[in-house]
């Protein structure tokens, strides 16, 4: 296996490379392979830092923060253990965010998610998947960038180790593997070109369906938050009542993962939020002969709302727009936010 050893142009691979890799263009990260070592380079970062990285001359360090955005988010694993990267890509396959699995230049793992070319806030990217950590039970890993934005105390942030470092990619190290066998991908270019990229949008879905807020925000919204003394107790929202009431034709799954949060919300316990939903499923209409949604899929999504602490109510939800009320309080409350 070779970093270069590809049919594609040196050109092509080095544009590929840094349409992922890419941070601060004035400083970059490096190490000695021998000693382990690492250091701070205070040049710019130019095509041949690139080559002699994919050549096995000089590891390349990229500083992912700039101006507050990163183009990707790293998860560093650093245990020999096949578990915690499977688990960290799983859950966050869940929310919708591809992630993927590099062997890192020592005996550890990266998770990665990689964003457009406008990149996406980074305060957003960590929140999130700092919850996804404390979700899985790995909340002491490391994440890049380390910081939410650059000031007089952090000029260039923590750089992290770009894959694809020809002196080990022969090692089977800082490759992309195969989450199912953790074997690396054959051809590690061909992989690159199939990598989905993660929309900002999403993030803030994330964000508002779990209720996240930043440290500076004070975490997670606190239980006297007045929007949910607004719309707690003993109703429902209005868009909740319309999709329990009359059913819903699409987005069956969501609607009720939304409507099992809702009753969490009010206190109901689960075996009579499962009755419940099991009732509703039977007024639902999927178009085109589809079934309803299975008893099985019904405990599926109330066991997701109740075994974790999911508090937003998904406005911006394509499930959950078209039964919106424009005098909801929770539609107030975000007008003011």
């Amino acid at each position: 296996m070779d970093a270069l050893q590809t049919k594609r142009s040196t050109a092509g691979k080095v544009q590929l490379f840094s349409s992922f890799f890419s941070g601060l263009q004035n400083a970059y990260g490096t190490y000695d392979p021998v000693s382990g070592r690492s250091w701070q380079v205070k040049k710019l970062v130019t095509e041949k830092t690139i080559l002699d990285h994919l050549r096995g001359k000089s590891p390349y360090g990229v500083y992912l923060l700039v101006e507050g955005r990163t183009r990707a988010i790293v998860t560093d694993f650093d245990l020999a253990d096949y578990s915690p990267p499977h688990e960290f890509m799983s859950r966050a396959k869940h929310y919708g965010l591809p992630a993927y699995i590099e062997a890192s230049k020592s005996k550890g793992f990266h998770a990665w998610i990689f964003f457009g070319q406008e990149g996406a806030k980074a305060s957003k990217a960590r929140l999130v998947v700092k919850n996804i950590l404390e979700e899985i039970g790995y909340s002491d890993t490391e994440v890049f960038p380390k910081q939410d934005f650059l000031d007089q105390r952090a000029c260039f942030g923590n750089f992290i180790n770009a894959p694809l470092f020809g002196g080990l990619v022969p090692m089977k190290k800082t490759v992309f593997v195969d989450p199912g066998t953790f074997d690396p991908f054959p051809d590690q270019w061909d992989f690159l070109e199939s990598v989905q990229r993660a929309n900002e949008h999403l993030l803030d879905e994330i964000i508002e369906m779990n209720g996240l807020r930043s440290a500076n925000e004070g975490g997670l919204k606190p239980k006297n938050d007045t929007t949910e003394q607004r719309t707690s107790g003993h109703s429902l929202p209005p868009c909740a009542q319309r999709i329990l009431t009359n059913g819903v034709s699409h987005f069956q799954r969501v609607s009720c993962f939304r409507l099992a949060v809702h009753f969490k919300r009010m206190g109901l316990p689960y075996d009579i939020t499962v009755a419940a939903l099991k009732t509703w499923a039977l007024k639902n209409t999927p178009p085109n002969g589809k079934g309803v949604i299975q008893d099985s899929e019904i405990l599926k999504q109330t066991s997701c709302a109740y075994d974790h602490g999911y508090k937003g109510y998904g406005c911006n939800d394509p499930a959950i727009k078209p039964f919106c009320d424009p005098n909801c309080p929770v539609n107030e409350w975000r007008k003011q936010r």
